[in-house]
């Protein structure tokens, strides 16, 4: 199955350039997740040939600005598109009274439902299908904040081939053996699962933490993650100011993946005092050597391991 993640916007507060407020895309079994919806997201989906329509679900971590600016005109560009299908969006309640002004003052009468699903701050599953869940937990930050994980079920077992080609075998019991059952044949020989079956991928995980001082007690949460975005907004040489300002430094969020012992660290969120972010990415790498620096447009799939 697809799991997919693509990065809109990888600046602090203030757009530079070549950086866009925050944003990412997660696509998980064909499924299109938005998370935040900086000023310009919509542009970016266009940018990056993202069908901005397949997306049903949007995530919005906290209400500064630089996470939820762009959600009225991607909103409106899905009316003016034609849309019919329900939208999904994920906040914490203030959001709601927001957009129904916009839209109110706007004279705007969406084709499609809006759906608003109030975000409580603590850790819960807020979506759950057949294939994947997400789950919220709480964030350190000047206003209230959640981050994300995104996080595949387990597959059933494959049957091998071998067996299948000794034994006549029905699909309620093909069922119950890639389920874990064991199995007895025609001439009452005894076979165990794990005689039967290859165990399926580990399944993988994205978590997501966008605004957030440094707190070891998001570790729990995401813990062995694939993949982690944490946000680095500063460097050490400015840990006070981040602090100040309930933000991280490349050197903190790559304590916090050591910590959690993920699989990689992806950092972002880079405040507009850095025109690049090399020296930021050197110092989260002295610390956690997989990591990687964010940058718009930047497409990365999540790799299945054994377990």
């Amino acid at each position: 199955m697809s799991f997919k993640i693509t990065v809109l916007g990888s600046a602090g507060a203030i757009p530079t350039i070549n950086r866009n407020p925050s944003g990412m895309v997660v696509v998980m079994n064909n499924q299109y997740f938005l998370i935040d919806c900086g000023e310009g997201t919509q542009m970016q989906l266009r940018r990056y040939n993202i069908k901005f329509q397949r997306i049903n679900h949007i995530f919005i971590s906290h209400l500064h600005g630089d996470h939820f600016f762009g959600l009225i005109g991607l909103i409106s560009s899905m009316h003016l598109n034609g849309r019919t299908e329900p939208l999904n969006i994920y906040s914490f309640p203030k959001l709601q009274e927001i957009i129904e002004i916009q839209l109110e003052a706007s004279h705007t009468h969406l084709n499609y439902p809006l759906i608003f699903k109030p975000l409580t701050g603590d850790t819960e599953i807020i979506y759950n299908d057949e294939h994947q869940y997400v789950k919220t937990f709480p964030l350190n930050h000047s206003v209230p904040a959640v981050g994300f994980v995104f996080t595949e079920k387990p597959r059933l077992k494959k049957i091998k081939k071998t067996f299948l080609e000794k034994e006549d075998v029905s699909i309620d019991e093909i069922k119950k053996i890639k389920a874990g059952a064991d199995f007895y044949g025609k001439n009452g020989k005894f076979y165990p699962n794990t005689a039967m079956t290859i165990d399926p991928p580990k399944p993988r995980s994205f978590a997501y933490c966008s605004d957030t001082k440094y707190d070891e007690s998001i570790i729990e949460h995401i813990k062995e993650a694939t993949l982690l975005y944490h946000e680095a907004s500063f460097g050490e040489e400015m840990k006070d100011i981040a602090e100040e300002k309930l933000h991280s430094t490349a050197r903190q969020a790559a304590t916090i993946a050591l910590k959690a012992d993920v699989k990689q660290l992806m950092i972002g969120h880079f405040s507009a005092r850095y025109k690049q972010a090399d020296d930021l990415l050197l110092e989260a790498t002295a610390v956690f050597p997989s990591t990687i620096a964010a940058e718009d447009g930047l497409s990365l799939g999540l790799i299945s391991s054994q377990t």
